[in-house]
């Protein structure tokens, strides 16, 4: 029976062709529903017009992993040369640019470069090595519109949303985003400067956590087996469907004034968050506007910056603080600014989990202990959605028992995880001896 001698360049072009499937159906949905341009034609457009600069040149360090130091000051030097060309450009034309694009496009041009010149100059591993390196970098940024894209299609495509069901069931957890937002507004101007803009900046973090893991890729010549951006980039590819299923908006829109651009008190069940809890009635799904993304359940964010505290467990000392910090933060914010219930958190934390525990699982050629946690993680999370969907008013009349329940159903993933990924990690080697000196001998007279 024949062997298939590559598996991993099937992997590869199976993923590749799923991609891009999915980036011509979401061209096409956007077009359809929002009659807006897509991630494909957004992306193609940011090689001439303004773009968000943070994006492109968080893609273009991820794609220096894979070059030595002058090349890295080359393409860097190539990038900025090009983005001053632009911003002169744009200033003799006197250009409308919006504000915070003045600049972003020479990221695009230095990695659409480097992929030209590892086609046309480099041969082998070394064009392979390059050529992941470029679709990394423009993996991070093709996410970001891809996501883009979701939030306007959840808006489009569910018109009523789960926010009552959610609220309800959070009775159990004692309506911890009400706590937040008042804890928040009482706390001055900083911290809410602070956590805002933690929030706002994840993928820094994510970025700064990658370039540590991939620091040695120019000089090994090959990737790690596991890193933080495929982790990002599942939970971004899979989280979304989610947000179709169990359509939530979140307690700022749903019960209180909303934000600027989106929904607000006229769409609102009722504007009183977050100083008076909401009332204990039967939930039922409720009209919301076109423009406000249905994206609480689960909390993608609580998911992204769980998989940055995981993978900065192994960095050094500065860098496990910063995890540590980004992922309270994160937690604070998503609380505390009303964009999320707290059992939202839990359904992104399990998710998270499961998610990172099926990418090493995979990794390790689908080990049993892997597997029986993948599945463990997955039925934890479906039960939570469901109870959420199902027994709210039962979660909310009984909190003392199914709050401590959904607490230590989500406890027991993550001691689940920690467990299983112990076990895999390989032991250290006891201390040699001390060698032992031979002792003295008298010299013969």
């Amino acid at each position: 029976m024949p062997t298939r001698k590559h598996p991993r360049a099937a992997l590869w072009a199976t993923a590749g062709a799923v991609a891009l499937a999915l980036l011509i159906g979401l061209e096409i949905a956007a077009r359809h529903y929002g009659g807006v341009p897509g991630p494909i034609t957004n992306q193609a457009r940011e090689v001439i017009f303004p773009p968000k600069p943070g994006p492109l040149y968080g893609g273009l360090a991820l794609m220096m992993v894979v070059l030595t130091w002058r090349q890295r000051f080359i393409a860097a030097g190539a990038a900025i040369g090009i983005d001053a060309v632009f911003v002169l450009v744009r200033w003799a034309l006197d250009a409308d640019v919006p504000e915070g694009q003045f600049f972003g496009n020479g990221a695009l041009w230095a990695m659409l470069g480097c992929a030209a010149f590892a086609i046309t100059r480099r041969t082998g591993e070394e064009r392979v090595l390059l050529l992941k390196g470029v679709g990394l970098g423009l993996l991070l940024v093709a996410g970001r519109k891809t996501g883009d894209t979701w939030l306007l299609i959840t808006a489009k495509t569910r018109p009523n949303v789960l926010d009552p069901y959610v609220a309800t069931a959070d009775h159990a957890l004692g309506n911890p985003s009400w706590l937040a937002g008042r804890i928040l507004d009482a706390s001055g101007s900083l911290v809410p400067y602070v956590i805002d803009l933690v929030y706002a900046q994840l993928a820094v973090a994510a970025v700064a956590v990658a370039l540590y893991q991939l620091r040695n890729v120019a000089t090994e010549r090959r990737f790690p087996r596991h890193h933080l951006v495929r982790t990002f980039l599942v939970i971004g590819l899979v989280g979304p469907a989610f947000y179709m299923i169990f359509p939530v908006v979140g307690p700022i829109f749903a019960y209180g004034p909303g934000t600027s651009g989106t929904g607000g008190v006229e769409w609102a069940v009722a504007n009183v968050w977050p100083h008076t809890l909401p009332s204990i009635g039967v939930p039922h799904p409720v009209p919301y506007d076109e423009l406000t993304p249905r994206n609480c359940m689960p909390s993608l964010h609580t998911a992204w910056s769980v998989s940055i505290f995981i993978h900065s467990r192994k960095g050094p000392r500065l860098l496990r603080y910063a995890g540590t910090f980004w992922l309270v933060a994160t937690l604070s914010a998503t609380l505390g600014y009303g964009y999320h219930y707290g059992v939202d958190l839990l359904a992104g934390v399990v998710f998270a989990l499961t998610v990172e525990a099926a990418l090493r699982t995979y990794d390790r050629g689908w080990e049993r202990s892997g597997v029986r946690l993948v599945a463990y993680g997955t039925v934890v999370f479906a039960a939570l959605l469901l109870s959420y969907r199902y027994l709210p008013m039962r979660m909310a009349a009984h909190p003392w028992l199914f709050g401590p329940l959904v607490l230590l159903a989500t406890a027991s993933v993550i001691y689940g995880y920690v467990r299983t990924t112990r076990a895999w990690e390989p032991e250290a080697a006891p201390p040699a001896p001390p060698a032992l000196r031979p002792e003295p001998q008298p010299e013969p007279a």
